[in-house]
């Protein structure tokens, strides 16, 4: 009997995401100061909004390690779960918004076609 392999393991995998640096160390320490800057302090948005931000991008671009680590990092911040299921309602709303505007260009496309 063949061993599935798995290949998501979230708390494993995100415990290697800091080594990404060791091929281009500028690179990833430019990235990781970016990214720190971007999401780790006050500004004008909170760290709480960011991590709601953050979670919502996250289900919208389907990235699994980014949901379990916005997941905790929401929950590290405050949020609690109806401001989490809303942030990700937020981006499912906006992600099918944004692939029925496009049917806009069909609609146009088949109206000079068929008609």
């Amino acid at each position: 009997m063949s061993k599935e392999i798995q290949y998501f393991e979230p708390t494993k995998d995100l415990q290697q995401f800091g080594k990404i640096g060791e091929w281009q160390p500028d690179l990833a320490k430019k990235f990781f100061d970016y990214y720190g800057e971007a999401t780790g302090t006050e500004g004008a948005l909170s760290i709480r909004e960011k991590s709601l931000i953050a979670l919502a991008v996250a289900h919208a671009m389907q990235c699994p390690y980014c949901i379990h680590a916005y997941t905790d990092e929401c929950i590290k911040q405050g949020a609690d779960e109806q401001q989490m299921m809303e942030a990700v309602h937020v981006a499912a709303v906006m992600k099918a918004g944004i692939t029925l505007v496009f049917s806009t260009q069909m609609m146009k496309h088949a109206k000079e076609k068929l008609l």
